[in-house]
């Protein structure tokens, strides 16, 4: 077998079982709550370990049988894969590239998140009028707000360092500038500023309610969606540059594997 096809058997090989872990993450990455309710986002990483364990299981049948067939077919399926793996990480960047967080003065734990800090296309295919009422109504269900009075932090003064996601910082207690006074991480009272924040008003210590119908609710789980996405970018850059380089050495492979075979026809016509 030719060096190029003892490499590109090897490099599948790896590829196909590194496509585990990515299918782990995208299943990890599905059961957040944010991704539960925004479907959009849920899968691509796990039908991306399908693919990749799919594509590299071809790929080593072919490069280690000198299959040509199966590594012309792997081939055009892979330049496939790369194409579409350049243009989500590309969209990925550009769509996840503004960030709506800020820090709170005076000093906190956790930061806040503006609306129209984050890219057009999030806010109108996940935050827009269109979509919010649905994704509330999961949010609501999952009672991820809950959880924070189950923390450690509970306490005042521990809470307003705590460490919080964007999803808890915008949707479970209302923005600091409207000046609830603190009872517990769910339940805030007496607003000193309310109208210094139009969430001010939406805000409701109800549990089923909270700030799941404020700007910054939204603001959050989209600051949720990019710390993610972001994330996953660099699964996907890593992804990228080590399909493309098993590419390289598959295409020497097929061309092995063209020669086998014309030597093959060769040596049978000879005799």
């Amino acid at each position: 077998m030719g060096l190029s096809n003892n490499i590109t058997a090897v490099l599948n090989f790896i590829a196909l079982l590194c496509s585990f872990p990515i299918i782990a993450s995208g299943l990890w990455l599905a059961s957040k709550p944010d991704n539960e309710c925004v479907h959009l986002f849920r899968w691509p990483v796990v039908i991306l370990g399908f693919l990749i364990m799919v594509i590299s299981l071809m790929g080593f049948i072919g490069a280690y049988w000198y299959k040509e067939g199966v590594l012309g077919v792997y081939l055009c399926c892979m330049a496939i894969l790369i194409t579409l793996l350049l243009i989500l990480l590309i969209f990925a960047f550009v769509v996840t590239r503004p960030d709506g967080s800020y820090w709170v003065p005076p000093a906190r734990g956790y930061k806040e998140y503006h609306l129209q800090g984050f890219s057009t296309w999030l806010r109108d295919h996940v935050a827009s009028d269109d979509y919010w009422p649905n994704i509330r109504n999961c949010l609501t269900d999952t009672n991820f707000c809950a959880k924070l009075n189950t923390s450690p932090y509970m306490a005042s003064p521990q809470y307003f360092f705590a460490h919080m996601s964007p999803l808890q910082s915008g949707c479970c207690k209302p923005p600091t500038a409207c000046g609830y006074q603190y009872v517990n991480p769910t339940m805030w009272i007496n607003p000193a500023n309310p109208t210094a924040d139009p969430d001010c008003s939406l805000w409701s210590s109800d549990p089923s309610m909270l700030c799941y119908n404020c700007s910054s609710c939204r603001a959050g789980l989209l600051g949720n969606l990019r710390n993610e996405w972001r994330k996953v970018n660099i699964i996907l850059i890593v992804t990228v540059v080590v399909l493309i380089f098993v590419y390289v050495i598959a295409c020497s492979a097929f061309r092995n594997a063209q020669t086998e075979d014309l030597f093959r026809q060769y040596k049978q016509g000879w005799a």
